[in-house]
């Protein structure tokens, strides 16, 4: 069962930091696990919400100070649904690559 820790370095990564866990996995995989396991989109999200809060946290002084990971006007559900709409439109890319997309949406536009 893929929802096993992966560990895996992401073909697209900007840096060469080992990104690890559920979330290392591809779109393609992601698409296949949520069919297939009914929990699986409950863990991958989970790895997602520590990973935007990881990023934030190591947040250069002055970008991203006062970021809401959780605002009212894109609650939990809607990221969710962003992830599952990416991956479904991007099975070629990695799961952390919608994290990301993700991330910038919560940023808000022209950042």
């Amino acid at each position: 069962m893929a929802l096993g820790i992966a560990v895996a370095t992401s073909a697209q990564a900007q840096s060469t930091a080992k990104i690890v866990g559920i979330g290392a996995q591809t779109c393609a995989e992601f698409n296949k696990e949520i069919g297939s396991t009914q929990a699986a989109e409950l863990y991958f999200f989970a790895w997602a919400q520590g990973f935007m809060s990881g990023v934030l946290i190591r947040a250069p002084a002055g970008l991203d100070e006062g970021l809401d990971l959780t605002p009212r006007s894109f609650p939990l559900q809607a990221q969710v649904d962003f992830l599952r709409t990416f991956c479904a439109q991007n099975p070629d890319q990695d799961y952390m690559d919608a994290v990301r997309a993700l991330y910038r949406r919560l940023r808000g536009p022209g950042i």
